[in-house]
């Protein structure tokens, strides 16, 4: 059975449901996993910041607690987001990226940045208020590009100081003021590994929830210029065959399917399908 989540915006003050617990050092898990009970978890000794509900899963409602630290709950312990990712089922891995971006939001926006004051949640709406202000903050989403760059057979690929050892990826950037996607790939490609490149294709979109990026993938071919590496920002990028590629990133990351679908359409293979 294939399970379903849906994102909504639910009442804290109704009891029931699921609950998952965030802090600095990620998700609450045990043996059965990383939703529990809601009763049981907030019976538990937790620092509480602060509690929203964040959807349905399989109907039935999930809440985030976001907590100022972790705590010790015995047979538990922490795992960060991204060992979710690669270790866990997709469905939940949806449901804890949504609520790690509501928590990133929650923790950041507690108080108004305009004057300071305490902000209060919006009944029935995903904002937080100030009233002196009359300001509403909602939850911040990034717009980034990435970027598959190709000529022939070969596929442009870099690795950043900040990767896993070994592994090689895509370009990618995120969108300055005032630039569409398609600007911010070309600036993002010539700042990084000094190329220009043509024929933009729009690939599809991935959320990506470290912290609260909206990845726009592309596809474009190579139009001009030598690999020049741009300095603190990319260790090393080069030409690779679509036959002998060096380590890449998580299946489940778009960065990965846009590589895939390209060696697909290489090989006459079928393209795979952009993970939701």
């Amino acid at each position: 059975m294939i399970s379903r989540w849906t994102t909504a915006v639910l009442d804290t003050n109704q009891p029931g449901g699921w609950a998952v617990a965030r802090s600095p050092e990620g998700f609450l898990f045990d043996d059965n996993g990383a939703l529990f009970s809601r009763e049981w978890l907030k019976r538990q000794d937790l620092s509480i910041l602060a509690e929203h509900g964040i959807g349905h899963l399989d109907g039935e409602p999930v809440y985030l607690l976001e907590l100022l630290s972790h705590s010790d709950v015995p047979g538990c312990n922490w795992k960060g987001l991204r060992a979710f990712m690669l270790e866990g089922d997709h469905t939940v891995f949806k449901v804890l990226g949504y609520a790690a971006q509501i928590g990133t939001w929650a923790r950041e926006h507690r108080f108004c940045g305009n004057c300071g004051q305490a902000m209060t949640q919006v009944t029935r709406e995903r904002a937080m208020y100030c009233e002196p202000c009359d300001l509403r903050s909602y939850p911040r989403i990034s717009p980034s590009m990435i970027v598959l760059v190709t000529r022939g057979d070969e596929v442009l690929l870099a690795r950043s100081p900040r990767f896993v050892t070994g592994i090689y990826s895509t370009l990618a950037g995120f969108a300055e003021p005032g630039e569409s996607a398609e600007d911010c790939l070309i600036r993002e490609v010539r700042e990084e590994v000094q190329i220009e490149v043509k024929n933009i294709q729009y690939m599809g979109s991935q959320c990506w929830p470290f912290p609260h990026s909206m990845m726009l993938g592309f596809h474009a071919e190579y139009a001009g210029g030598e690999i020049v590496c741009q300095e603190d920002e990319i260790e090393d990028a080069q030409w690779f065959n679509v036959r002998d590629l060096p380590p890449l990133p998580a299946a489940r990351s778009i960065a990965r399917y846009l590589i895939d679908v390209y060696v697909a359409r290489r090989s006459g293979h079928a393209e795979p399908v952009l993970p939701g």
